[in-house]
């Protein structure tokens, strides 16, 4: 965009704003096609990922949450141990263990335990289920266990939520004996024998499954379903735990693994339902319980515990807030760690673990080791252990916010937005460094905007479709571009091919230096020649008029070629006049130079054919030129019917005033103050006078352009030495010491026109001395 004058950008806004909104509009609805499609899922999911990893991360150990890890040296610990071994088996343990567990979790202070693992399966010594429920019951430690779906399991009924949890079956067993406290590691639960694990009614098991949730805006909850061989979807049940667990356990809830298509975790639905019941997961059990909540309801984006309220997605599932990997986000003790201290406080040993691991925390029980088949993707990590999850969701239900995505039309808007700016800021500016950085400059863009979102309020905007919707759009505004940049040089290459060498043309295409047609200010050179006395030299061919037009092309081809030569384009003729501009529409950074080379090949060519029209008896074509340098407006001028490409600006027209003031100053090629700057090393010129143009207050300097530098004859130097000491008189309105220099200098050069213009303003201001002069003259129109 550098350079690009402001009209310029709102000229092309005006020529092509409509072209500029179609484009944007169709690039985003293609987008959002794609969208709803599904075709951008996985590039969301990536651009999600990374951001989840910048805004989130980094967050420190939570001091809510602990994970009891089942890890590989608790696997180790055991299976080599064979007291362990033989009181707890190989994985999966007996319920021995977990009584174990319990017991110095309770001891320790644990707050809650939440168990991502299922006990659907009776123990082949049922002594140990009854003796696991025994201790949930006598430590009163808020415990809850994890149950699956399958499609195999049976549909339970409707769940009576009036009837009370069932505690005992309908016909109570008799209790479970108490723990042997003399033996730290009992073979089993001992004195008297085994009673009968109790039997639940398939009523009673719904009570105990099932938990309420309600709509209240009438939107079903998600389904427990599965695809069967015959490619139909078919519901999916509870897998009941063993019965002997029910009452003594505070809660079940879903461990179902909840992936995306590509395996990774990233989002819960926190309630299902398979027809019948409804169905929670497994940490919202448990905060149901800590916050006495009876029932869970969704309302339009909100969900509703208790008291407590989080911001959830219309269709009632959120994005979970790792904040980081497992290991990096949560204290991890490893479970033998946990059974070491039991056996520690039994004997009276001091612990392994701090005072302060569990007290008033959240316990999490899970596998963190490959060989537990329970290792998951995470935005974090490919090879997550799946409770990382469990942990996610129950830490932010004690202390953080759910992330949710952005309404449809909000990540819609964004979308149009950059299409729009993408359409107009390529079609406007046209730069090509834009044009290759602003695709890259936009994704990036996006990813911040989507990352500090994400940090500051938890809300998911998408990133793919937006920067779908913006490269589209620039494709297609490049491509425009490029359409109209070759209609451009084909309208350049045929418009200025007879105004400028055809290459320079060429060169100028090639180059990309294409002038912006619409209009820009830049720093030019102007070149105005004229006849002297043409309309008198007309008059002499008023009975052969063709006979003047072939002098008159002969004369303007002559004086054409010498400027198109030095690389001038031809702005227009008038008459018998010539307007050239040299630095534009191709950028020179010699234009003022090449002004200068142009004037005075003009110059010597213009000679040589009033030599040869005089042979010839035709009328002197003498010739005045006016060269000035300065910023002006170039652009196509004129009307739908007629345009061309020209300069205006005060510059062209004190370029046309020294032409005309070389007659007052008896020169040939008269130029202005910013040409002699910008070429006065490559010139050799004669300082003229000080002149005020019409108008205007501040006075300039004017020179005679008399050669290039260095081809300036002895007479001609000392004509000019003359002329400057008499210039220099002149001004301090010493006019006889002036008029005594140039009456010398005019007897020696007669030819010499300024010297004698000067020489009469001297004897003019001796005979009529001036009332008020201050050196400057007066250039009229």
């Amino acid at each position: 965009m550098s350079g690009v004058p402001w009209k310029t950008l709102q000229q092309r806004w005006r020529d092509h704003g409509r072209v500029m909104l179609g484009i944007a509009l169709v690039a985003t609805l293609v987008a959002w096609s794609f969208e709803l499609g599904g075709l951008l899922v996985n590039a969301e999911h990536g651009a999600y990922d990374r951001a989840l990893n910048t805004s989130l991360g980094n967050r420190g150990l939570s001091s809510h949450v602990v994970v009891v890890a089942i890890d590989q040296p608790t696997l180790d610990a055991i299976s080599q141990d064979e007291q362990l071994r033989t009181n707890f088996g190989n994985w999966p343990y007996t319920r021995t263990l977990w009584a174990r567990i319990t017991q110095e979790l309770k001891a320790a202070g644990a707050k809650a335990v939440v168990f991502d693992a299922v006990m659907d399966e009776r123990a082949s010594d049922e002594s140990t289920d009854l003796g696991f429920a025994q201790v949930l019951r006598e430590t009163d430690l808020p415990f809850y266990v994890g149950m699956v779906t399958n499609g195999s399991a049976k549909e339970l009924p409707r769940a009576d939520f009036q009837a009370p949890v069932p505690l005992a079956t309908p016909e109570a067993a008799p209790p479970a004996q108490p723990l042997a406290q003399d033996d730290t590691f009992p073979e089993e639960f001992e004195d008297g024998p085994a009673t009968a694990t109790p039997t639940l009614t398939s009523e009673a098991m719904a009570r105990a499954l099932a938990f309420p949730v309600s709509r209240t805006d009438g939107r079903p909850l998600p389904a427990l379903q599965y695809m069967s061989s015959k490619g139909e979807l078919e519901p999916r049940h509870p897998v009941p735990p063993t019965p002997a667990l029910v009452g003594a356990v505070r809660g079940f809830g879903l461990v179902d693994t909840e992936a995306d298509k590509d395996g990774s975790m990233r989002r819960t639905r926190f309630a299902y339902s398979d027809g019948t019941n409804t169905y929670v997961t497994l940490p919202v059990r448990m905060m149901a319980d800590l916050l006495g909540a009876k029932q869970l309801t969704f309302s339009g984006r909100t969900m509703r515990l208790g008291e407590r309220t989080w911001h959830v997605d219309p269709d009632g599932s959120a994005a979970l807030d790792y904040g980081d990997p497992l290991h990096k986000r949560y204290r991890l003790v490893s479970l033998i760690d946990v059974l070491q201290d039991w056996i520690r406080r039994k004997e009276g040993k001091p612990l392994l673990l701090d005072a302060e691991a569990f007290r008033g925390k959240v316990v999490i029980i899970g596998g963190t080791t490959p060989g537990l088949n329970d290792i998951k993707a995470t935005p974090f990590s490919s090879t997550e252990p799946g409770v990382a999850k469990q942990a996610a969701v129950v830490e932010t239900f004690l202390s953080g916010q759910f992330i949710t995505r952005a309404h449809w039309s909000v990540d819609l808007g964004i979308a149009f937005l950059v299409a729009l700016l993408s359409a107009v800021l390529l079609m406007t500016a046209r730069w090509t460094p834009l044009e290759v950085l602003w695709p890259v400059g936009l994704v990036f863009g996006l990813y911040g905007v989507t990352v500090w979102v994400l940090k500051t309020s938890h809300t998911h905007l998408l990133t793919a479709m937006p920067s779908l919707a913006g490269i589209g759009s620039s494709v297609a505004a490049l491509a425009f571009n490029h359409l109209v940049a070759n209609r451009e040089t084909k309208f350049i290459r045929q418009a200025f091919s007879h105004f400028m060498e055809p290459k320079l043309v060429e060169q100028m295409i090639r180059s990309r230096q294409l002038p912006r047609l619409d209009g820009e200010n830049k720093e030019i050179t102007a070149f105005f020649s004229d006849i002297r006395g043409f309309s008198t030299f007309s008059e002499r061919f008023k009975e052969d008029p063709r006979q003047l037009v072939r002098i008159l092309n002969t004369y303007l081809t002559t004086v054409s070629g010498a400027l198109l030569r030095e690389g001038g384009c031809l702005d227009k003729y008038i008459g018998d006049a010539v307007v050239c501009l040299f630095g534009a529409p191709m950028d020179q950074q010699d234009h003022a130079v090449r002004a200068c080379r142009g004037a005075l090949a003009a110059k010597a060519a213009v000679e040589a054919l009033r030599v040869d029209f005089r042979q010839k008896g035709f009328p002197d074509v003498y010739t005045r030129i006016g060269v000035n340098s300065a910023v002006n407006f170039v652009g196509n001028f004129g009307s739908d019917q007629l345009f061309s490409y020209t300069a205006i600006g005060d510059g062209m027209n004190l370029a046309a005033r020294l032409e005309g003031a070389n007659k007052a100053y008896g020169s040939v090629i008269m130029i202005g103050p910013r040409t002699h700057e910008l070429a006065k090393d490559h010139i050799e010129v004669r300082e003229l006078d000080r002149v005020r143009v019409a108008g205007k207050t501040e006075a300039v300097t004017v020179y005679e352009l008399l050669a290039l530098k260095g081809q300036l004859s002895p007479e001609q130097q000392r004509t000019v030495t003359h002329y400057h000491e008499a210039l220099a008189l002149f001004r301090q309105a010493r006019f006889a010491d002036a008029a005594a220099v140039l009456e010398a200098e005019a007897a020696r050069a007669p030819e010499d026109g300024p010297t004698g213009k000067l020489l009469e303003r001297c004897r003019e201001y001796l005979e009529t001395p001036p009332e008020k002069f201050d050196g400057v003259a007066n250039l009229e129109k």
